[in-house]
């Protein structure tokens, strides 16, 4: 297996040492902040035991996989010898630019550099770069250990054998990656999502339905599909013909309903009110935390079941 560096052990850099030790790879964890990083490995440890109960170890066990984590005191030693090297440090324009020229001058040249962003374009923090060709995004959702998708961003100047050679080593570790064609603001799964959240906050702030109807509309409607499926497979099994008497049948609906979705709602603004107010009612600020282990440990089943569902009846 291949050595891997992570850099910036924040939640998502944490999260990727899971999945890279898991699938067998030697992973070296940098911080800037010791403090940050050994808190990370601590953390680390407190999840394997979960995902081990849940058999999402690869038939490992926790301590085996948490033995191919190893924090290391600086960045040169982190990128020694690494073939693949994830940057998570935050999302600032300069700290990019800065953190991955160290990376390009430190680290073997033919070794990938994959940044976390969420937001940031790939050709606004490596074009000053000697090996500019090496590096592009790879964005998770979180967390990667648990959500197998993963976003292949290039750059202008990413090279086909970067894309390439990113995408062989993500399917390996049980990813299962969207190969962009090229950038864009938002990549894909924003864009997705942000469609979504827009109408959601529209159906809100017009008083046509409460947080949490919409929150039902999805959790007990489409995404029940939708964790199985995809948008253009779902309309492909929804009508006789397939997707093409789907678009025949049904495109009236939408394109009536489009022109009123061309409104923005400020988020933040006065439609924030009630929505705060109606998730606060329903989970109390205090008890977040509690929440969100709660969502982990579900995802952790629903992984469990798809692996089982997918074995009993194919993807």
């Amino acid at each position: 297996m291949a050595r891997v560096a992570i850099v910036g052990s924040g939640f998502i850099g944490r999260a990727w040492a899971i999945s890279f030790a898991r699938a067998g790879h030697d992973v070296r964890m940098w911080d800037q902040s010791p403090v940050a990083a050994g808190g990370a490995r601590d953390y680390i440890e407190g999840v394997l035991g979960d995902l081990a109960s849940n058999d999402l170890l690869r038939g490992q066990s926790a301590h085996a996989v948490l033995e191919r984590i190893v924090v290391v005191g600086d960045m040169d030693a982190a990128l020694a010898g690494a073939v693949h090297i994830q940057e998570n440090t935050p999302e600032n324009l300069e700290v990019k630019r800065e953190v991955f020229s160290r990376i390009d001058s430190l680290s073997d040249p033919q070794a990938v550099i994959a940044s976390s962003t969420s937001a940031l374009l790939p050709s606004r923090f490596t074009d000053h770069l000697p090996g500019r060709h090496r590096c592009l995004v790879v964005h998770p959702i979180n967390p990667p250990y648990l959500i197998p998708a993963a976003e292949v961003v290039p750059a202008p100047w990413t090279s086909s054998e970067t894309l390439e050679r990113t995408r062989a080593f993500l399917i390996d570790a049980g990813h299962a990656p969207l190969v962009m064609k090229r950038e864009l603001d938002g990549f894909i799964m924003n864009r997705l999502q942000g469609a979504l959240l827009e109408e959601a906050f529209r159906l809100v702030a017009d008083g046509y339905a409460s947080v949490e109807d919409v929150d039902i509309g999805i959790r007990d409607g489409l995404a029940l599909r939708w964790s199985f499926m995809g948008p253009f497979e779902t309309i492909d099994l929804n009508a006789p013909g397939g997707v093409r008497d789907y678009a025949e049948r049904y495109q009236g609906i939408y394109s009536n309903i489009f022109p009123q979705m061309l409104r923005r709602v400020d988020w933040a603004g006065e439609v924030m009110e009630t929505v705060e107010a109606e998730r606060s009612r329903r989970l109390p600020r205090e008890k977040l935390g509690d929440r969100q282990v709660w969502r982990d440990r579900r995802l952790m089943a629903l992984a469990a079941h798809k692996k089982k569902s997918d074995q009993e009846f194919g993807q």
